[in-house]
Order: structure tokens, then sequence, then C-alpha cells
């Protein structure tokens, strides 16, 4: 009985010290998971808002732009420090500008790359096995009496983390988050309250 017992006591101090360990890995793994996708949204998002002057608030929406949109650039047609090809462009009438349009999945990820899969998973929380969505919403607000527009995305822990191994591990996350440090449960960026130019809470 007395061995037993003694394994058992093992047992519980080994989960008590493990568990914890445990959990942090994983929080840190998924949460820097969430954090690569969810800068990828802010990103569309801004590239969004450059052409249409708003935010979006559906992923379809975004989704669509990425694939199928353009956005309009402009480059120099001949270096300034160049005399000779300055003098034929002036000549010539024409301006030191040239607009041209590329596809907006060719260059807003720069240097990545991005598949057009990739893209369609974009709406999906990693690791929930594409069962949960970022949490999106657009809207304006006022800021110095001018309007403009804001956006917010944001993932709850609860919802990428394992809430059945780890449940009071979450509870206490989450506990401590908000009435502790007073900040969002999870990982997010912009703000449906204010413009904060579309701040991440992973920044802070």
């Amino acid at each position: 009985i007395l061995g037993v017992v003694i394994v058992a006591l093992v047992y519980i101090i080994y989960v008590q010290i493990s568990t914890p360990l445990n959990f942090n890995k994983e929080l840190a793994a998924k949460k820097a998971a969430v954090i690569e996708r969810i800068k990828d949204i802010r990103t569309a998002q801004r590239s969004f808002k450059s052409k249409y002057q708003h935010f979006t608030s559906t992923f379809d929406s975004l989704e669509a732009f990425i694939l199928t949109d353009t956005l309009e650039l402009e480059r120099k047609l001949v270096d300034e420090d160049d005399s000779v090809g300055m003098a034929m462009l002036k000549k010539s009438g024409k301006k030191n500008i040239e607009k041209f349009k590329i596809a907006v999945i060719d260059t807003i990820f720069s240097p990545k790359k991005l598949s057009v899969e990739q893209v369609k998973q974009l709406r999906y929380i990693p690791g929930t096995d594409d069962k949960a969505q970022f949490i999106m919403e657009a809207g304006y607000t006022t800021a110095s009496n001018v309007v403009v527009p804001i956006v917010e995305c944001r993932a709850p822990y609860k919802m990428f983390l394992d809430t059945v191994a780890y449940r009071q591990e979450i509870i206490n996350l989450i506990d401590e988050e908000e009435n502790i440090f007073n900040r969002y449960p999870g990982v997010k960026f912009g703000s449906m309250e204010s413009a904060n130019n579309e701040a991440g809470n992973w920044e802070d």
C-alpha cells in the first residue's frame, strides 16, 4: 500500500510541475502561429484601405481583393542623377513618373509569397482544423473631428488553446489578462473603440 501511495504522490507532483511547463510551451507555439497569420490579415486590410479608403468587415471581400484585385503603383522612368536621360525626358515632354498596375497578391506580402490556398486559409485561426475563424469588424470613428475608418481582428485564447487539457491554466490566463493587465485575452489588432493605427496587442 505504501508503495502505491508513493507512486501516486510522485505522479501528482510530476503533473503539477509538468502541466504548467507544457502549457507555456503550447501557448508560445500556438500564439506565434496566430500572430503570424493575423499579421498577414492586417497587411491585406491596410492595402484594401489604401485603395478603397475603408476597411472591410468580411473575409470574403478581403479574399477577393487579394486574389483578383490590383494596385496602382508609380515608378521613375529615369534616374534623376542621369542628366542626359532627364534632358531627353524633358525634351519629349514626358513626366518622370510612370503608373502601372500589379496584382495585389504579388506585392503586398513581399518578400513573403502567399499561395492561393494560403490566402483562402487566412480567415481560419491556426490549430483549429479550419473550425474557428478570426473575428473581424470594421467601421468608422471620429478623431479630432475627422471621420476615420477603423478595423479590429481578434482570436480569443479559448478558441485556439486546448481547453480540455489546460482548462484551469486557461482560466487563470484569461483572468490575469483581463483583471490584472487590463488586456484582451487573446491575439488582436486594431480597435472598434478608437483609431490606433491597427496596433497589435503582441507589440505592447
